[in-house]
């Protein structure tokens, strides 16, 4: 693997806030979600559901959602994926992961167990995303200051699925990168046994 991927991917990743007039095309939002979809979660369980907002309309009806020191680089993003996750995703099971099928009753009791794997794989799959999209060469810019209940009954409202977080994605304005904040070394998070 070339250090320019990685750079890309990691070293010089970056949250953008900032985007370039420039369209996302529907080919490149399916090319992401086919690369995301093939990576791992526990049992195949493939919790993450994903809301692609680019119009205009599609926008407004998150806007009054978000943070208020959200709402300019949200806006702005040439799309606002909402991460969000099925709190019932062992219906699936059957279809996702076959030879077993009674990982259907094992995920789904009790309630909080199913909450706890749904979120927490939703979350591995949004890192995912975020790694596809970079690989695509598109940037972006996830966050989570916004009104999650406020998400999840403009466009959840059957209550089946909930928000997790947001991810704008784009052609990041480079020029308006702010310098990199510190980072953490590896001798203050890290433990070997």
């Amino acid at each position: 693997m070339s250090k320019d991927f990685l750079d890309k991917l990691f070293v010089k990743a970056r949250s953008h806030n900032n985007w370039k007039n420039k369209d996302v095309d529907e080919k490149t939002l399916k090319d992401l979600y086919n690369l995301v979809k093939n990576c791992p979660t526990s049992a195949n369980s493939e919790p993450m559901r994903i809301i692609f907002l680019k119009s205009k309309e599609s926008k407004e009806r998150i806007k009054s959602h978000l943070s208020e020191g959200n709402v300019e680089k949200t806006m702005t993003a040439p799309v606002i994926a909402i991460i969000a996750y099925d709190s019932k995703f062992y219906d699936l099971l059957p279809k996702l992961f076959p030879h077993n099928p009674g990982m259907k009753k094992v995920l789904s009791n009790p309630p909080a167990k199913a909450e706890i794997t749904a979120f927490r794989n939703s979350t591995l799959q949004g890192g995912y995303f975020m790694l596809a999209a970079r690989a695509l060469g598109l940037d972006v810019g996830p966050m989570s200051g916004f009104d999650n209940a406020g998400v999840d009954k403009e466009f959840f409202s059957d209550g089946r699925y909930k928000s997790n977080f947001l991810c704008n994605l784009g052609y990041g304005d480079e020029t308006k990168l702010l310098d990199r904040l510190p980072r953490l070394e590896f001798s203050e998070v890290c433990e070997i046994l």
